[in-house]
């Protein structure tokens, strides 16, 4: 933890692949991930730096029962799936998306460039998470999140 201390972000340890159970952790193998909020200490929202290569894809299509989300394009030109379509983003835009808001969304590389970008949430304890194409939920336990078929079974 560097509480105060400047970090070049590229200087984090990337995370690569995904916390989902079989069959869906092979879809974000492409996909590194930074914790830089983490590497603060900070314990009231998150920010990621998302490293997605090309014909990567960020996860599932996925929205937050508490949780906001904001976006921003760092580089490159991925396209943003949401419930009523695609959209192409690029370098300096950004979107939000409302906890409760079940427009559900993910990021796909479909360019030959690597794209680069932020992902910055609030972190509320109990937050659920619901994936509507898949057979997946994250739920918070005593024990922290586990991830659950639709019926509340868990993965194994």
């Amino acid at each position: 933890m560097q509480s105060g201390k400047p970090l070049v972000a590229k200087d984090a340890p990337p995370e690569i692949g995904s916390p989902y159970p079989e069959p869906f952790a092979s879809l974000a193998t492409s996909t590194a991930f930074r914790r830089l909020g983490d590497r603060f200490g900070l314990t009231q929202f998150g920010v990621n730096l998302i490293t997605l290569e090309p014909g990567a894809q960020s996860g599932l299509r996925h929205w937050h029962s508490l949780e906001d989300e904001f976006l921003y394009i760092l580089a490159g030109e991925p396209t943003l799936v949401l419930n009523n379509g695609e959209c192409k983003l690029s370098t300096g835009m950004c979107i939000g998306f409302k906890a409760q808001d079940r427009n559900a969304h993910l990021m796909i590389n479909r360019s030959d460039a690597v794209v680069h970008y932020l992902i910055i949430g609030s972190r509320v304890p109990g937050d659920l998470c619901y994936y509507p194409d898949d057979d997946l939920s994250w739920f918070p336990t005593e024990r922290g999140e586990i991830a659950a078929h639709k019926d509340g079974t868990p993965y194994t």
